[in-house]
């Protein structure tokens, strides 16, 4: 294998191409149809933790957290990673994940609000504080940084149809079953429209978490002297359109000062739409999907903060022909053992 082109420059695929060159590789291809971190990475919300319900992502989130660390700040804020529940059944859910995180070398435990967080209506918590809130931007611009000056050749503005390599990787986000189709690979993914509001300026503790309700699901975290709120849609709006919904306003920052009562009074003052790449289940698909096509995407809301992890073991399953990182729950063919199956929303 001679040259390998990455499609997409987002947090994946600039992951995959840094990692490749880490591994030796020597003509290594960074495209992207518009610019670094111009996609879906560049509107992420930016949390990074390792509390998932499956031991598969478990295992990218834990081996992924190890980078961030090194990367330390401004790039990556370690002040934890916090889930909230309102109910009996909540917090029973919340337990039972928390015993297979353990068991897989997560420290989670128990823990009390943070200051300012309301918990009158709350039944427990649970935290990691190795987990926290990264820049996506501004770490995808650093993998690049890094890959360019291991070698590889960054193209932004070009399209992957317009490049000749002896393989690709398509880590294009949403994007990633148009360009799997050009490149022979039928991918079930599809865009699923994400918004984040950001507040006016409050006075916030340095050491806010992310605060996330298990419940609902709406969540919140400390981006300077802002807080940057979401929640997803009562009904999936799926496709490209990436237009504001301001009717929701009003509910955010109505549940927003319910659990976070400093904020009250807090207005919206911007608000970005980006967009998922979803799968059937909700889980990524990573490895080697057909003839010299691998594949880094369909994260379903998930692609920065593994993105670390799925970098290094796309690299050494391109180079050797095997990862330290078990990738089978992630192939492919998944999806043809069991017939249709469910639509996720996260």
């Amino acid at each position: 294998m001679t040259r390998i082109a990455v499609a997409g420059a987002g947090a994946a695929g600039a992951s995959v191409a840094y990692h490749l060159a880490l591994g030796g590789a020597r003509d290594v291809l960074l495209v992207d149809r518009d610019e670094v971190a111009g996609g879906a990475t560049g509107k992420a919300m930016g949390g990074v933790r390792q509390q998932f319900s499956t031991a598969a992502e478990v295992e990218l989130a834990r081996e992924s957290i190890r980078f961030f660390e090194q990367l330390g700040p401004p790039f990556f804020l370690q002040v934890g990673y916090l889930f909230l529940a309102t109910s009996p059944a909540g917090l029973v859910e919340l337990e039972t994940r928390m015993v297979l995180q353990r068991s897989l070398g997560v420290p989670v435990e128990p823990a009390a609000l943070p200051g300012g967080v309301r918990g009158d209506d709350v039944a427990g918590a649970v935290a990691c504080w190795r987990d926290g809130v990264a820049d996506p931007p501004a770490v995808t611009r650093e993998l690049v940084r890094r890959a360019v000056r291991l070698g590889v050749e960054l193209r932004e503005g070009t399209d992957v149809a317009e490049v000749d390599a002896d393989a690709f990787v398509v880590a294009c986000g949403p994007w990633s079953r148009e360009v799997g189709e050009r490149l022979g690979v039928s991918l079930p993914i599809r865009p699923l429209r994400r918004q984040l509001l950001e507040t006016s300026a409050l006075d916030l503790p340095p050491d806010l978490p992310m605060v996330v309700e298990h419940e609902t699901g709406f969540h919140f975290r400390r981006a300077g002297d802002r807080l940057v709120l979401a929640m997803a849609d009562a009904e999936p709006r799926w496709g490209f359109e990436e237009a504001v919904d301001e009717s929701v306003y009003g509910d955010r920052l109505a549940r927003l000062e319910h659990r976070f009562p400093a904020a009250a009074g807090a207005r919206i003052e911007r608000a970005r739409v980006g967009l998922y790449d979803m799968t059937p289940d909700a889980h990524p698909i990573l490895g080697h999907v057909g003839d010299a096509v691998y594949c880094a995407c369909g994260f379903s809301g998930h692609g920065f903060m593994q993105s670390p992890a799925v970098g290094r073991a796309l690299a050494e399953l391109i180079l050797s022909g095997r990862s330290a990182i078990d990738l089978s729950p992630f192939r492919l063919d998944r999806f043809d053992e069991g017939g249709e199956v469910e639509q996720a929303v996260l």
